[in-house]
């Protein structure tokens, strides 16, 4: 499997921006969601979506500002983040597994994108 991020970007703070994941060469994956790692910070899961249901996970610290979706004829998971903080500037990673299971621990997570640049300014 393989999957292409983009959308990252520059914004001013209280802005939005979109972020778009497409898979490709995929066997099967239950769930596809997004993590995200700022300048000297671990890695930390910040939403995710069940391929099957479109149900939905978030990190506390993005709840009601994030909002995850999906387009299954276009193999793509998007993440609209609105009203961005500067605390929000990280790099993006799309994430998939094929465990069904809600987890927000990186290593359960089987494959793992490029990354996107977002940076949100004060």
């Amino acid at each position: 499997v393989q999957l292409q991020a983009s959308g990252g970007g520059l914004v001013q703070a209280g802005g939005s921006l979109r972020l778009s994941c497409t898979a490709s060469g995929r066997t099967f994956s239950s769930v596809m969601g997004w993590f995200r790692q700022a300048p000297g910070k671990e890695r930390e899961f910040v939403a995710a979506i069940r391929w099957g249901t479109s149900s939905t996970h978030y990190a506390d610290s993005v709840k009601g500002r994030f909002t995850i979706s999906r387009d299954s004829a276009k193999n793509t998971v998007i993440l609209q983040m609105n009203t961005l903080k500067p605390e929000d500037t990280a790099v993006y990673y799309c994430v998939d597994r094929k465990g069904f299971e809600w987890t927000t621990q990186s290593l359960s997570f089987d494959h793992w994108g490029q990354g996107t640049l977002v940076t949100v300014s004060s």
